[in-house]
């Protein structure tokens, strides 16, 4: 395999042409030799002219305190077509695909031409650092380009982390609060991260590994303790510092009044009364044994204004309405904190955070859809939909119900409904002719709105699902009149015709039967196809049959009847042809005569009025008769 060298240039215009000699030997035998033409063609080609190409390769110097995948060197396009190296920010060539040649490094070459620092940085241990690359370019249309690359790490001069004082005194007040802020550490270097290492149990304090903010867990009442706090590099945890903090309790908070509990988590259902008491502070003044003791709240307007101080007691002062959005806005939470205030100059005081979490109660029934009534076509397909129900429930989440069907699905009720949505859903078949309207009855039930699985509710809904009917139509059938021969075998049955008929659009399946002509039972019908029943036949014989077609079940049957002329001729007889010959006849359009014929049929009232009106109209006549004869 003959290759082309790492930090070759080819260049047509200087040399179009090289002759290698080639030499191949085994030991113990002779040798032979072939030479091999290799011919350059000038094209489109990608030039090295950068570092990258020169003896060696390019180098580039970096210093090993850097951050792990930091870019160190990118392949930049040279006006020319070239590649060329450059440092700092890189500019890629998208129509280019780099590759790494060697593996044996832990630097990485993205398909973009960018060399990555090693994922876990590298080593701050050592002083002398050399790795090599041999990167290989090429584009879309096969030219291709290859360099190599030195990367020399140099020695991290970097500041180490350091505390500035191995030990530090912080003095704070005894009343000092749950999360409030003791001091705050710093240490000098790069990427500083900080954590206590002692005590772990308990955990009295807390840091924040970015700022160094020390702050309390709980209420301080200790008079002294001390914090070993560790500061280290991120990116080299082996180079860390530590410093002692003796934190003591002093000053005027010292006095504080003290409270139990000094931190208040209260979970209460939403339907806890105005007045109802949450929690009740016992709180002593160290200075005084009267107790003259102020309790006040602080906090958000939103969570303040739902509560109120009676002394010692934490009170509700308003509805805690779960299914409000002003609850749900404040994730269902309330946070307040009660200041205990002792007299004095300067006052004292204790804070006592409190927490309280609104709990929710299913307090209201599912409610039905106004007017469930939905219509749907007697031929709709499996899976149809025919409406929704939407029933509603004010708990939060609002409207969250599941549905289903009393009874289930099947032939007494052909449908079904979807447990989320409400969808009524044809899982059966529909016929208007046998029943003309469905009455469901849905189940509503209200799903997570309560933390109890047993008070959920539910209730019993009344969906009236009526059925359009689809007129049948005439079965169309092609040819309407066909004549045929066929020569008679013994033994058996041979098909004489298969009847092309359409019905409705559904594809509801025709039925098909032989109206007349069949005197003598030598035809029959399967399905659409005529079979004739071989038996002794003397001499030719004609057979007109008449196959009544219908589709549906409907009231009157709507049918077309198709007219067979079958020609059956004895096997013996010499019939041309002796095959079976179909003859078509055109269609002819059928002659519909209309007859209208005028009735009427007078009310049962207008005929009484009417007969006693005649009756009236003699008795007068006779009468006037009378009148006359008598003069």
């Amino acid at each position: 395999q003959v290759t082309l060298h790492a930090g070759a240039e080819l260049d047509a215009h200087r040399v179009n042409q090289y002759a290698l000699t080639l030499r191949a030997t085994c030991p113990g035998e002779g040798g032979g030799e072939e030479r091999l033409f290799v011919q350059v063609t000038a094209g489109q080609v990608l030039r090295c002219d950068g570092g990258g190409a020169r003896a060696g390769g390019d180098v580039v110097q970096v210093l090993g305190g850097g951050a792990p995948q930091t870019p160190l060197y990118a392949v930049l396009p040279q006006p020319l077509g070239g590649l060329r190296g450059g440092g700092g920010c890189p500019r890629l060539l998208v129509s280019l695909q780099f590759r790494l040649i060697n593996h044996d490094t832990p630097l990485t070459l993205t398909h973009q031409g960018l060399v990555l620092a090693p994922a876990s940085g590298f080593d701050p241990s050592k002083d002398d650092q050399m790795f090599r690359l041999e990167i290989g370019g090429g584009d879309r249309h096969g030219h291709n380009c290859s360099g190599a690359l030195r990367v020399e790490v140099l020695p991290w001069g970097g500041g180490r982390v350091t505390f500035l004082e191995p030990q530090q005194a912080v003095t704070v007040g005894g009343g000092a609060g749950p999360l409030e802020v003791v001091t705050q550490v710093y240490a000098s270097g790069d990427n500083v991260r900080y954590a206590i290492l002692a005590p772990t149990a308990p955990a009295l304090f807390t840091i924040d590994e970015v700022t160094g903010e020390i702050r309390s867990t709980r209420q301080l009442e200790v008079a002294h303790a001390r914090l070993l706090v560790r500061a280290y590099n991120a990116l080299h945890p082996a180079d860390h510092a530590t410093t002692m903090l003796n934190i003591r309790g002093g000053g005027t908070d010292q006095w504080a009044p003290s409270c139990i509990p000094a931190l208040s988590v209260s979970q209460v259902p939403e339907t806890v009364s105005p007045g109802s008491t949450l929690v009740t502070l016992r709180c002593t003044d160290p200075t005084s044994t009267k107790g003259c003791l102020s309790y006040a709240l602080e906090g958000p307007p939103a969570s303040c204004s739902r509560f109120r101080m009676e002394g010692p007691q934490l009170q509700v002062n308003t509805t805690l309405d779960y299914d409000s959005e002003a609850v749900a806005a404040v994730g269902f939470q309330f946070t307040v904190t009660i200041v205990v205030t002792a007299g004095g100059q300067p006052p004292r005081s204790t804070r006592v955070p409190v927490l309280v979490t609104v709990m929710p109660v299913n307090e209201f029934t599912p409610a039905c859809p106004n007017g469930a009534t939905f219509t749907v076509l007697e031929t709709a397909a499996f899976g149809s939909t025919v409406g929704r129900v939407a029933g509603t429930d004010r708990d939060y989440p609002l409207d969250s119900l599941e549905y289903s069907l009393e009874g289930g699905s099947g032939p007494v009720q052909p449908f079904s409904i979807d447990t989320h949505t409400g969808e009524i859903r044809v899982v059966g078949p529909l016929d208007y002719q046998r029943q003309r309207s469905y009455r469901l009855t849905v189940r509503l039930t209200d799903t997570r709105n309560d933390l109890n699985p047993a008070k959920r509710r539910s209730r019993l809904c009344d969906v009236a699902v009526h059925l359009q009917a689809v007129p049948d139509q005439v079965p169309v059938c092609t040819p309407e009149v066909q004549e045929m021969w066929i020569t008679a075998r013994p033994g058996g049955r041979q098909p004489v015709t298969r009847l092309a008929c359409q019905g409705r659009p559904d594809g509801t399946t025709l039925a098909y039967t032989i109206a007349g002509g069949n005197e003598d039972g030598c035809f029959q019908l399967e399905g659409n196809t005529l079979f004739y029943l071989s038996g002794d036949l003397a001499e030719p014989r004609t057979f007109t049959l008449l196959v009544e077609v219908w589709g549906g079940p409907s009231i009157p049957r709507r049918s077309t009847v198709v007219a067979l002329v079958v020609h059956v001729n004895p096997r013996s007889t010499t019939v041309t042809p002796s095959t079976t010959t179909w003859r078509m006849v055109l269609r002819k359009e059928p002659l519909v005569v209309v007859r209208t014929e005028a009735a009427w049929h007078p009310p049962a009232w207008f005929v009484a009025v009417l007969t006693v009106s005649g009756t009236l109209l003699l008795a007068a006549l006779g009468c006037v008769a009378r009148s006359l004869l008598y003069r």
